[in-house]
């Protein structure tokens, strides 16, 4: 039996919305939420940024493909715009979670497969990182304790959203169903 990327991209990122990075910054107290937030974003910027290289030379679809290097691209930006706050607030990129084994694991399986394989599972999986990076990034608008952070987070949402949009459309395109929203 095949191993499919959606069922453990959907357990990877619906946790992803809710763990919490433990430990402190001598440079600034933020609240656990905060924390969360900074680990996550982190972690997940570097897993658009890692897949979305593999969607440049894995996918067949040209679509897909073009999906991928925005996803490269645009995530390099948001990284180094978090790495710059981050600068700001005297504080260092946090430490690795527990979550990077499960990126680990998704990335693996993405870079076994090429063409359709990986355009359905890269697909799906983006559906999955964009629904829980969406409600990540409002979570921590709605209960952020830093008002630094709650900017970025608004700031940044409307990529996610466009990028969520994105992906809906190119899975219509892919099962020939109109996209949900």
């Amino acid at each position: 039996m095949k191993y499919s990327a959606s069922v453990p991209a959907a357990a990877i990122f619906v946790a992803l919305a809710g763990a919490v990075c433990a430990g402190t910054y001598d440079s600034v107290q933020l609240a656990p939420v905060d924390y969360a937030f900074i680990a996550q974003t982190n972690l997940g910027n570097q897993f658009q940024i890692d897949t979305g290289k593999l969607g440049e030379t894995h996918a067949r679809s040209a679509a897909v493909r073009d999906y991928a290097k925005l996803m490269d691209s645009s995530h390099v930006q948001v990284e180094n715009n978090l790495m710059a706050l981050l600068q700001k607030m005297n504080l260092g990129p946090p430490p690795a979670s527990l979550m990077s084994g499960a990126y680990k694991g998704l990335v693996g399986i993405l870079v076994g497969e090429q063409g359709a394989a990986f355009d359905r599972d890269y697909v799906r999986s983006q559906l999955d990182y964009q629904h829980a990076n969406d409600a990540l990034y409002r979570w921590e608008i709605q209960n952020g304790s830093n008002l630094a952070l709650k900017a970025y987070a608004r700031e940044t949402l409307p990529k996610i959203d466009d990028h969520m949009h994105r992906v809906e459309a190119l899975l219509a395109a892919e099962t020939g169903t109109p996209r949900s929203g």
